[in-house]
C-alpha cells in the first residue's frame, strides 16, 4: 500500500501530517470528538443540515488523461452554486472510476472497528485498474487530497479479487464488492474486507460462498446479521460491453444471495428467474428493524422490460422476492436505434440504479435507456405507486435540460443520489465506458442534474440553476455522486 503525492509519485504509507504512523496511517481515530454527520437514527439524519458539496467521480474514456474526483457546490446561497469547484486527479491512467464511498457511516456508532469514527475519507476504486484511491476531505472539504493508493496486487494477494466495484463501511471492516478473481482469473467475484482505518486489504470476507459466483452490490440488515449481494457478471462478461450471446443465453446474473453478516457464510440463493438479466442495485430499508429491501433488474430478455423486486424475510427465516414494478420497453423505428438495438425495434428502459429515501417512503428508479427518472410512493413497499417522472436525455428522445433547452442530451438518468431529507435528487448520465459506446454510439457528453422533490406529496422538478456539463468536468464522464455529510444510499442505521 502506498500514498501518492501531488505529482502522482508513490511513497510508503504515512500519516497525512507527514509523520510515520504504521497502525493508523490515515489518522481517522485522532479527532477526539464525535462526528456530527454520523446519525443514530434515520429521523436524525433527515433533520440534519443539508449538504453544501457533492463529490463525483469522472473518467476519461480514452484513458489518455487521468480520472478525477470532482467537487460541485450544492449550496443555493453560494455565488458558485451548481459549479465545479475542484478536480483532484488520480496518478494513473485508465482507472475508470465508478462507484465510491465513505470510510465511515452512521452504522459505525454501533459496531466495532473504529477508534473514533469520522466520515472523512472517500475510498475511490478504479473498476478497470483494480486500484483503490483514498482521498482526505480535511482540512478543506472542497479540495480533497489523495493520500493513499492501494494497488491491484494487494487486493489480489490478500483477498483473491480484482475489479473493485461497491463499498460500504460495516462491522469488521469496509466491505468492498469485486467483480473478478485475482491475477487474471475471471472469477468468482466476491467481497474483500479492508481495515477501517488503514484501508489495508485484510482478506476475502466470505468464509463459505456456497453457489455464489457472480458479484455486483453488497448491503445488509445490520441488526439482523444478514448481508445481501447481487449479480452482474465477471470481467470478461462486462468489460467489452453487453454480449448479445450471453444476454440471450440468460448467462448474466439473475439471483440474490443472503449471508450471515458476521461470518461471511452463505445462507440462501434466491433466483428471480433467468429471463431477468442483471440484478444490480440493492436498497435495503433504512429502518433497522426491517428485513425487506428493493433490487433493480436491468432487462428482461422476454420483452425488454425492466423491473424492481422487493425481498422480504418470512416467518420461517427464509427470504422471498416479488416483482413490484415493471417498466415496459418503448417501440422505436429501426433507423432511430443504435446498432445494438436495431434487431429489437424498441428502446429498453435499462433500469441501472434505484434509490430509497431515508424515511423509506420514496423510491427513485432510473431508466437510462428511455431517459427517465421515476418516483414511486412506497409507503406500502409491496405495492409501489408511481407519483412522478422526469425525462432527460434518452437513446431516442435526447430530452434537453431546462437550463440548456437547445442542447439535446446524451445518456440519461443513470446513477441517482438522494439527499438525506429527500428534497434533492442528483443524476449523472454515464453507465460504463464500453456500455455507453453501445447504447449511445455518438458519445456521452457528461452532465449532472439536480431535481427538487416534494417529500410530502411527491413530485419532481429540474432545477434550472443547477446543470454542470461538458467541459465543466474537463470532458470526463461522470458516474456516481456522494453528498457531504452522507446521503440516502451510503448510510445504514442501528437505532429507531
Amino acid at each position: 500500500m502506498t500514498t501518492a503525492d501531488h505529482a502522482g509519485r508513490t511513497s510508503p504509507s504515512i500519516h497525512p501530517d507527514g509523520t510515520d504512523h504504521p497502525r493508523h496511517p490515515t489518522g481517522a481515530h485522532l479527532s477526539g470528538r464525535p462526528d456530527p454527520t454520523l446519525y443514530r437514527t434515520p429521523s436524525e439524519a433527515v433533520a440534519a443540515p443539508p449538504e453544501k458539496l457533492a463529490y463525483l467521480v469522472g473518467f476519461d474514456r480514452s484513458a489518455r488523461r487521468p480520472d478525477a474526483l470532482i467537487v460541485v457546490d450544492t449550496d443555493p446561497a453560494s455565488s458558485s452554486y451548481g459549479r465545479v469547484l475542484h478536480l483532484a486527479d488520480v496518478p494513473g491512467l485508465g482507472d475508470e472510476l465508478h462507484h465510491f464511498g465513505w470510510n465511515a457511516c452512521s452504522s459505525a456508532l454501533a459496531h466495532e472497528g473504529h477508534h473514533q469514527p469520522e466520515r472523512r475519507y472517500l475510498l475511490v476504486p478504479g473498476l478497470r485498474s483494480s486500484r483503490l484511491h483514498v482521498f482526505d476531505t480535511r482540512p478543506d472539504p472542497a479540495r480533497p487530497r489523495l493520500v493513499k493508493v492501494v494497488e491491484a496486487a494487494e487486493l489480489a494477494d490478500a483477498a483473491g479479487y480484482s475489479r473493485p466495484h461497491t463499498l460500504h463501511c460495516g462491522p469488521g471492516g469496509v466491505l468492498l464488492s469485486c467483480l473478478g478473481g485475482a491475477h487474471g482469473s475471471d472469477g468468482p467475484g466476491g467481497v474483500a474486507l479492508l481495515d477501517h482505518e488503514t484501508f489495508e486489504v485484510l482478506r476475502a470476507w466470505e468464509t463459505d460462498r456456497g453457489p455464489q459466483r457472480l458479484a455486483y452490490d453488497v448491503w445488509w440488515h445490520l441488526q439482523h446479521n444478514i448481508a445481501v449481494t447481487s449479480e452482474w457478471g465477471t470481467p470478461s462478461m462486462v468489460e467489452n460491453g453487453v454480449d448479445p450471446e450471453l444476454l440471450l443465453g440468460r448467462a448474466y446474473g439473475h439471483a440474490l444471495h443472503f449471508w450471515e453478516l458476521d461470518s461471511g457464510r452463505h445462507l440462501q440463493r434466491l433466483d428471480l428467474g433467468d429471463e431477468h438479466q442483471m440484478v444490480l442495485e440493492l436498497r435495503p430499508a433504512h429502518d433497522p428493524a426491517a428485513t425487506w429491501g428493493f433490487a433493480g433488474v436491468v432487462v428482461s430478455v422476454a420483452d425488454l422490460s425492466a423491473s424492481v423486486w422487493r425481498w422480504q424475510r418470512e416467518d420461517d427465516g427464509r427470504f422471498t422476492a416479488h416483482k413490484v414494478i415493471t417498466i415496459p420497453a418503448e417501440p422505436a423505428k429501426e433507423e432511430e436505434l443504435p446498432p445494438a438495438l436495431k434487431p429489437f425495434g424498441a428502446v429498453p428502459p435499462l433500469v441501472t440504479d434505484i434509490n430509497l429515501s431515508v424515511d423509506d417512503r420514496w423510491l427513485y428508479v432510473s431508466a437510462w435507456g428511455t431517459g427517465e427518472l421515476h418516483q414511486y410512493d412506497v409507503s406500502d413497499p409491496a405495492h409501489p405507486r408511481k407519483t412522478a417522472a422526469v425525462r432527460l436525455g434518452g437513446i431516442i428522445a435526447r430530452q434537453p435540460h431546462p437550463a440548456a433547452p437547445g442542447l439535446p442530451l446524451t445518456g440519461g438518468p443513470q446513477m441517482v443520489e438522494l439527499s438525506r431529507d429527500g428534497r434533492r435528487v442528483y443524476l449523472t448520465n454515464s453507465l460504463y465506458g464500453s456500455w455507453d459506446d453501445q447504447f449511445y454510439p455518438d458519445g456521452i457528453h457528461p452532465w449532472l442534474a439536480k431535481l427538487d422533490a416534494d417529500p410530502e406529496h411527491g413530485g419532481l422538478t429540474p432545477d434550472p440553476r443547477f446543470f454542470p456539463h461538458g467541459e465543466d468536468f474537463r470532458g470526463l464522464r461522470v458516474h456516481q455522486t456522494r453528498l457531504q455529510g452522507g446521503d440516502a444510499s451510503s448510510d445504514s442505521y442501528c437505532y429507531r
